[in-house]
């Protein structure tokens, strides 16, 4: 079964990677991709992000329960309480982005890829310390994991999924993660590979740009 045949407005543009300038004398940036790498994503932003204020959230948007390959994987870890489940682009270390289904419970991060049915990543909430959101009508957000790595993705229901994850955490935890809005901030894409996202307005829209940072 395709679960994302019913991608709605979410067009993704074959990635471009330009070959990164030489860095300056003493280390720096090198911009590894400028594009907005998800511009189709980005089509209609505003309206989208306006029309979530009234939107009725339904959290699961897969169905979970009927699906034996996510029930199977949920069942594994012992999980069964599912808050929120959606499909999202999320964006690798090198840039290319990737169709996943996000799963969230009250215990932790699910992403699967839904055409090998195979579960690629699991971030326990109480691993999460901050989501990294801009000031602007985009799609795009990052969930900050100190003790592995980071995590960019893109989705339409941005909001919805920033709110579950903060609940999440606080209902089963003393703390309350910090959600952090910016136009511009830094998440560790892996270990050792530190980005920089970028949002600015332009054309009625918001423009994206990835850099890699070189470390200090």
């Amino acid at each position: 079964m395709d679960r994302f045949r019913p991608l709605r407005r979410i067009q993704v543009e074959p990635e471009r990677v330009d070959p990164p300038p030489p860095a300056a004398a003493g280390g720096g940036e090198t911009e590894e991709m400028v594009p907005a790498p998800a511009a189709g994503l980005l089509m209609g932003a505003k309206v989208r992000r306006r029309a979530a204020v009234y939107r009725d959230c339904k959290g699961d948007y897969i169905g979970v329960p009927n699906d034996p390959c996510l029930a199977k994987i949920l069942s594994k870890q012992g999980d069964n309480k599912v808050l929120f489940a959606d499909k999202v682009l999320k964006f690798t270390q090198s840039g290319k982005m990737k169709r996943r289904i996000l799963v969230i419970t009250d215990f932790a991060i699910y992403l699967v890829d839904p055409d090998a049915d195979i579960l690629k990543r699991r971030i326990a909430l109480a691993a999460v310390d901050k989501l990294c959101i801009s000031n602007l009508s985009d799609n795009f957000f990052a969930i900050i994991v100190p003790t592995e790595y980071d995590c960019l993705m893109a989705s339409t229901r941005k909001k919805e999924i920033v709110d579950v994850i903060v609940k999440a955490i606080k209902s089963t935890s003393e703390y309350e993660p910090e959600v952090a809005s910016s136009n511009r901030f830094e998440y560790h894409a892996a270990a050792e590979v530190i980005k920089e996202v970028e949002f600015e307005e332009a054309n009625g829209g918001v423009k994206t740009r990835i850099t890699h940072k070189e470390k200090p």
